[in-house]
């Protein structure tokens, strides 16, 4: 199974992709609504830890896609963007993330430090990909591929190392 067979699989069947996206931004309006000022206690931040992951993994998934085929495959205009695939869990992430920070400030959640280190990572990845890509360094540079896997590895340390002082 391909990533496109999936997502037509997705397409043909939209109740299991809506009501999996409807159904976390719900709990974590129940679960703000029962814990009521409790949320950075054991078991609730357990809860909204997993509801966390469970909305941005496929969230910061679809804004990458969507971010590739946008730069690199030149996927045409957004009004081709799927609403299903790619619009409705960063919907769904932003809502059960406002929810959420209602609830509990989200130091208070664990893992989240290393969610947003993803998001870093991932941003940083993709502008090097889009400068290398923009520039055909590789076209014109008869340099090894392992030497230009250590400079993109280098400016990603160094990318990296900037985000945290920016941060702290």
């Amino acid at each position: 199974m391909t990533l496109r067979d999936f997502f037509d699989y997705l397409g043909e069947h939209p109740l299991v992709l809506v009501g999996y996206f409807l159904l976390i931004p719900l709990t974590a309006l129940l679960a703000g609504w029962i814990s009521r000022g409790e949320g950075h206690q054991s078991p609730w931040k357990y809860l909204y830890a997993f509801l966390v992951y469970a909305v941005c993994i496929p969230g910061i998934f679809s804004v990458a896609l969507s971010v590739y085929l946008f730069l690199f495959e030149h996927h045409g205009s957004i009004l081709n963007a799927n609403l299903l695939t790619q619009v409705m869990p960063v919907i769904s992430m932003i809502l059960t993330l406002s929810l959420i920070r209602r609830a509990v400030p989200f130091e208070r959640v664990p893992g989240f430090g290393k969610l947003s280190s993803l998001m870093m990572t991932i941003g940083a990845v993709f502008m090097l990909m889009y400068l290398l890509d923009r520039t055909h360094l590789v076209a014109f540079v008869r340099v090894p591929v392992q030497y230009l896997l250590l400079i993109v590895v280098g400016m990603l340390l160094v990318l990296r190392y900037g985000f945290r002082q920016m941060i702290s």
